[in-house]
């Protein structure tokens, strides 16, 4: 009996020499090797003040200081329209010549004025020099008198009429001239030759612009009204240019609601030297506030979203990081502010993270 003690003794130290116990295998560290450092990009976290962006439409207008709407003297047949729309013209320019019968008569009543002041100074004349003589009357020369004061009244009234409509660039053939009261831009163009313009006529012609400086009026919604002011920055994009960025400034804020629409106007002001835009385009509006509150704030891409969740990469040292989930409070531009989840110093990860992160996760 105490012989079979020891081999069974025996045979179970030989089975545990034969067959030795697994080992855990040792953990894997993730370390940035040197051609990922090269790749990747780390910043830190850091208080910023909270940009806060707003979302309008609107639309290219005219800088009603710099525009001029060009209107007709008179009814009458086009003759000439030398421009076109879109000319550049300068000042004193011609834009049109007419042909009025409203012109004409002026000259008109303008001769048979100056012939009536001529007969009734001659007649004033021969008046004083009777009376002087005795042959005639104190009163009769009175009358003469004021027979030539009333047709030089009379003639004067017609000079004036032929100022008004037109002036200088009329003539006595009926025909006159509409001229570019600045230089600029032919904007606006509603007359061809050949055309009539009625007597009832109350529209304009031409429009002549600089258009070197634009405005765009914005529409802002009664919840949104706190979040501009004047001085602002605003960008503009239009769906002629959905590539192209126009940096303007809001100049003008109204103090009052459009009764109908409920919505204020703002108007920002547009520098326009390339001459792309163009008044009565749609546009859409991002208007920057810089005025908010302070929070930590690191680079957009830092951020990665995963499983509706937010992450960073958290980097202590090479073979150090970790996977820190953060709360964005909102991502303006290139940058995203934090409610919570870094201390300010922290530094992350902002370019190629994701390698990163799927190793660190796995």
């Amino acid at each position: 009996m105490p012989m079979l003690c020891i081999v069974a003794a025996c045979m179970a130290l030989l089975g545990s020499c034969s067959e030795p116990k697994p080992q855990e295998p040792a953990e894997q560290k993730v370390c940035i090797s040197d051609s990922l450092s090269k790749i990747i990009r780390i910043d830190s976290a850091a208080y910023s003040n909270v940009d806060d962006e707003l979302k309008l439409s609107g639309q290219v207008s005219f800088n009603d200081n710099k525009v001029v709407k060009i209107y007709p003297f008179s009814s009458g047949q086009v003759l000439q329209v030398p421009v076109s729309l879109g000319d550049k013209v300068s000042k004193g320019q011609t834009l049109a010549v007419i042909r009025s019968a409203d012109v004409a008569s002026n000259y008109s009543d303008q001769s048979t004025a100056q012939n009536d002041v001529s007969i009734a100074k001659r007649q004033m004349e021969n008046a004083e020099s009777l009376f002087k003589n005795g042959l005639s009357s104190e009163r009769e020369y009175n009358e003469a008198k004021e027979n030539y004061n009333n047709a030089v009244i009379a003639a004067n009234k017609v000079k004036e009429q032929i100022a008004i409509n037109g002036g200088g660039n009329t003539s006595a053939n009926g025909n006159y001239i509409l001229k570019a009261p600045m230089s600029g831009y032919v904007v606006e163009k509603k007359v061809n030759q050949g055309g009539f313009i009625r007597t009832d006529n109350s529209d304009n012609l031409f429009t002549v612009g600089d258009i070197n400086d634009v405005w765009v009026w914005a529409n802002v919604y009664e919840s949104d009204i706190a979040k501009v002011k004047e001085g602002y920055t605003a960008t503009v994009k239009t769906l002629a240019y959905p590539d192209r960025v126009f940096q303007g400034t809001v100049d003008k804020v109204n103090e009052v609601l459009d009764p109908e629409t409920k919505v204020m106007k703002i108007r920002i002001k547009l520098r326009n030297d390339s001459l792309l835009l163009k008044p009565e385009m749609f546009a859409d509006i991002m208007i920057t506030n810089k005025e908010g509150l302070r929070l930590i704030a690191v680079p957009a891409t830092a951020i990665i979203n995963y499983n509706s969740k937010t992450y960073v990469v958290l980097y202590h040292d090479k073979c150090n990081m970790e996977i820190k989930e953060v709360q964005v409070m909102k991502t303006v531009n290139d940058k995203t502010y934090l409610s919570s989840g870094l201390a300010v110093g922290d530094k992350v990860i902002s370019r190629n993270q994701i390698l990163l992160f799927n190793a660190l996760k796995e």
